[in-house]
């Protein structure tokens, strides 16, 4: 089996060629992103592992069943990038990754919001140019606060544990509740408008696009800070700009930005971003951005990588497909 990984970064390389030294597969590592302009790379490959900025339309999926691809093998848990249904009915099916550290997610959410909180990057950059001042660092606790969760998946499982660790109340909004100690599932809307914290956990769908908009934002509170560890387009990035602005809301820590490809995993520092809605959030005060890196950890790694060669494995012995997207 040759199998062909888009948006390769020298970690994906590492863990890899570990994990497949079990299994033995031919991969070649491209560092272009799969989309209409690339996918010709696959020609000759089984599979193709794409990641999440990688673009698998109608277009790709045209191609690759034309180079004689079998299987798409995500190795992430969203699948929004992809046209899992066409793919499908050309007869390639999707997998995906569902699992493979929740804990990496929920952790770098609270990093997130504790360095919010705290000031800390400012306290940092402080202290570098040994300025020792602590005016304008007053924190915040988050003991006794209250957490929005929205999306209780294992994610947000974890991060519900984490919330408890810290003494603070936790609200939870899913479509599909489950039953879960200590937490009270409630509407969006009481959620938004009763939480000191709010971070989502949830994959994207056309329902849920834009969930946080200006309607949303103007019924949180005007101290309350907003954590996105998910997916980009769950939140209007220009209606989440302009709530900033106008100090209608407390602060935002984002993982992922809507308008990411192209511009997360790159090196842009010698030309900057022409985007000027990210542009603007970055430069504010009360924002934090990282790079798509919430599951950026060794455990995590390793298992995107032993999970997506098991799908591969399963693809080839002709087995029922654990992780396909249906």
């Amino acid at each position: 089996m040759k199998i062909a990984l888009f948006d390769t970064k020298s970690y994906d390389r590492l863990h890899f060629d570990e994990a497949n030294r079990k299994y033995g597969y031919d991969i070649v590592y491209y560092d272009a992103s799969l989309n209409r302009d690339t996918a010709i790379l696959a020609k000759g490959a089984d599979v193709v592992c794409p990641f999440v900025n990688c673009t698998v339309d109608r277009n790709v999926v045209d191609v690759l069943k034309q180079e004689g691809v079998k299987l798409i093998a995500m190795r992430s848990a969203g699948f929004n990038n992809v046209d899992y249904r066409y793919a499908l009915s050309n007869g390639i099916p999707v997998v995906r990754v569902p699992a493979y550290s929740p804990h990496a997610v929920a952790e770098h959410s609270f990093a997130l919001l504790l360095a919010l909180v705290r000031k800390l990057t400012h306290a940092y950059v402080r202290t570098r140019e040994f300025n020792f001042s602590l005016s304008g660092l007053v924190g915040i606790d988050l003991y006794g606060k209250t957490m929005g969760i929205v999306g209780t998946g294992k994610i947000g499982r974890a991060a519900i544990d984490i919330a408890k660790g810290f003494g603070m109340r936790v609200l939870a909004y899913d479509p599909y509740p489950a039953e879960i100690s200590g937490v009270e599932y409630t509407d969006l809307d009481t959620l938004l408008r009763e939480s000191d914290v709010v971070s989502l956990y949830c994959p994207l769908t056309n329902d849920n696009r834009h969930m946080i908009n200006a309607r949303t934002l103007s019924d949180m509170k005007d101290t309350a800070y907003i954590i996105n560890t998910s997916r980009g387009a769950l939140i209007d990035s220009d209606a989440l700009l302009e709530a900033l602005k106008e100090k209608r809301i407390g602060g935002a820590a984002l993982d992922v930005y809507e308008e990411e490809a192209g511009i997360f995993y790159t090196d842009q520092s010698d030309e900057g971003i022409a985007d000027d809605t990210l542009a603007r959030l970055i430069s504010m005060p009360n924002v934090i951005i990282t790079s798509h890196q919430g599951y950026l950890t060794k455990e995590a790694l390793s298992a995107i990588s032993e999970t997506t060669l098991s799908n591969v494995k399963e693809f080839e012995e002709g087995k029922v497909l654990t992780n396909q997207v249906k």
